[in-house]
């Protein structure tokens, strides 16, 4: 019988094992139980994928839509959003030109010595406010008391022949009467007696001279102001001919603020300053914060200069505290109109996309809904609404990211519209808002 099995003598044959002694087959099934937990671990991995996809997708994009969480609490009815309110309001917002200005005194005298002489004595110190007409230095007098003297002596004497003169004058006409002088020595000693007279004249100016330069050797102040620093001391001979001051004196109280507007803006204030209104300044510091000083409008410059396109203008203001300083710089802030009985909102409540200025208007039945608005001026915390709300609106101020149309919301109102979201009014009365306006000035409106 032919046998299948391989030759013993083949060595590259596996060896022969007989069927009653061969080792069972391998089992399949741990092979599909990989397999189906490889298959739910993919299906797991779909399912959570396709719940963050759809998360996304459902959150709240764009300006004044619900976030995720809060949406999807207001749909399964979780409550009311709290929000911070305010009511709109029936008031006033005045229109300010706002511009960089600098503080220059009205008066500022450089005091100079109209004698020649050696400075012997300072009455002020550095820095101190004299008052007009107190003393500030002595010249020595003495070189102008002697001529004072020879003076009224030569005086003296001039007068006395002037009075000898018109004695004889007197004897030469009753002698001419007689027919005793000829009349020519009468007329001679009429041109005497004038003669004399002239003489006597020059020597009152003389004397009147000598005086004014003892008076000028006193030296006062000519205004009342601040002393600068001292430029001449005592022992050191001045000359009237100097080119230098001994001193300076600036008025500080009043004192002036120059500060220029475009000039678009000037026909505005020219109406109103040629018809006899007077318009209130304020002077801030620099960080448009601190109130300075509050003054009006004094006049203006003759000429627009044209490098700039502005012109200058003058405001006055009184300096009791010397908060303003010569030469400080400060922000003016020019009043030209105060616009009555409109419509206010706080400033926080407005909102704005690229398609929209907006509110979020609650309703009676604590729902909000988006309100377009116009804006007009707009001044610190307050914005003037021209047209889409009326006072006594209630609109939301804090929280509207969690907001869409329609959210049911729970508003607390807050007590002060102005101060509640965009900062309380700043320290002096300055406004929280920054300038606003071409160049750094011009009305304050919203674009």
């Amino acid at each position: 019988m032919k046998q299948d099995y391989p030759s013993a003598l083949d060595p590259a044959a596996p060896p022969v094992i007989p069927a009653k002694h061969a080792p069972p087959p391998p089992r399949q099934a741990p092979r599909r139980s990989r397999r189906v937990w490889v298959w739910l671990l993919i299906l797991v991995l779909a399912v959570v994928g396709a719940y963050f996809i759809w998360g996304r997708k459902n959150t709240g994009s764009g300006t004044g839509g619900p976030s995720g969480a809060a949406g999807q609490a207001q749909k399964k009815g979780f409550g009311a959003i709290p929000v911070v309110a305010a009511k709109a309001r029936k008031g006033n917002i005045p229109v300010y030109f706002v511009n960089l200005g600098g503080v220059l005194p009205i008066y500022t005298v450089t005091v100079k010595s109209r004698v020649d002489g050696q400075l012997m004595e300072v009455h002020y110190k550095e820095g101190d406010i004299v008052q007009k007409d107190a003393p500030l230095i002595e010249i020595d007098p003495r070189p102008y008391q002697a001529v004072l003297t020879q003076a009224e002596g030569q005086l003296i004497r001039d007068q006395a022949l002037l009075d000898n003169a018109r004695i004889d004058l007197t004897r030469y006409k009753t002698l001419v009467a007689q027919n005793a002088v000829p009349e020519q020595q009468l007329a001679t000693q009429e041109a005497l007696v004038k003669q004399d007279e002239g003489i006597v004249k020059t020597d009152q100016g003389m004397i009147d001279t000598a005086k004014l330069n003892v008076v000028y050797s006193h030296i006062t102040s000519p205004i009342t102001g601040r002393v600068g620093l001292r430029l001449v001391d005592p022992g050191n001979i001045v000359h009237a001919a100097d080119t230098n001051g001994m001193l300076v004196i600036t008025q500080m109280d009043p004192i002036s603020v120059l500060f220029p507007l475009p000039e678009d803006q000037v026909p505005v204030v020219l109406q109103k300053l040629n018809a006899g209104q007077h318009l209130a300044v304020d002077a801030f510091d620099r960080s448009m914060t601190v109130l300075l000083s509050h003054g009006y409008l004094a006049t203006v410059d003759n000429q627009i200069d044209p490098t700039t396109g502005s012109l200058r203008w003058r405001a006055n203001f009184a300096n009791p505290g010397f908060k303003l300083f010569p030469n400080q710089f400060v922000n003016v802030r020019l009043l030209v109109q105060l616009k009555q009985g409109v419509t206010l909102a706080p400033t926080a409540t407005i909102q704005r996309n690229s398609q929209s200025t907006y509110v979020f208007l609650v309703k009676p039945d604590s729902t909000v809904t988006v309100r377009t608005v116009t804006i007009g001026t707009v001044e610190g915390n307050d914005s003037e609404i021209t047209s889409g709300l009326q006072p006594g609106d209630t609109i939301v101020m804090t929280g509207v990211d969690k907001l869409t149309e329609g959210t049911k919301v729970v508003a607390h109102l807050t007590s002060d519209t102005g101060a509640a979201a965009g900062g309380a009014p700043a320290k002096g009365g300055a406004p929280a808002s920054g300038k606003s306006g071409n160049g750094g000035s011009g009305t304050r409106k919203a674009s």
